[in-house]
Formats: C-alpha cells, structure tokens, sequence
C-alpha cells in the first residue's frame, strides 16, 4: 500500500481535479492517500520557513485550502484538515 501511494503521489503537482497527474487520473481515481498527502504537504509547505521565504503562516495554509476545496484539493480530506486544526487544536511543533 505505501509503495503504490508512493507511485501515485509522487507527481507532487497533480491536483484533485487530474491536472499535472500523470495518468490524467481525477477524483476518487485518485487513492485517498494520495489526496491527503497532497492537502498536508501543501499546509505544511505554506505554514513553515522555507530557505527562501519565511513562513506564511497556518491561517494562509488554511485559508488556502479551504478557498479552493473541490477545485484543487478533495473536498472530505480539506475538511479533515480543518477539523483537526479549528476544532481539535492541532498545531505544528
């Protein structure tokens, strides 16, 4: 299971829609694991300092994923995410 989610996501800018997937692969085509990955890399990609930005923070993580739900990332898996960070208090350390 790992290794086929590894060849499925490893195509970092495919979205939930298929565009950018290599096998033009959308929606539920694409493996759950794979739409989560892509809605965490993304949140943690924007919340943390990168060598050639600082942060952006968790509220423009969030703010993202959320303004583009169902366009770009898979509607449940943004839902998720917004539980556990609003509703659950989760933060990064």
């Amino acid at each position: 299971m790992i290794m086929e989610t590894r060849n499925r996501s490893s195509f970092p800018d495919f979205t939930h829609p298929g565009r950018g997937h290599p096998r033009n692969l959308k929606g539920d085509d694409i493996l759950m694991e794979a739409r989560r990955l892509s809605v965490s890399d993304v949140v943690e990609f924007m919340a943390s300092f990168r060598p050639y930005r600082p942060a952006l923070g968790i509220d423009a993580a969030l703010e993202e994923i959320e303004k583009n739900k169902g366009i770009l990332y898979d509607l449940e898996v943004v839902d998720a995410c917004l539980r556990l960070f609003k509703e659950k208090g989760y933060r990064f350390n």
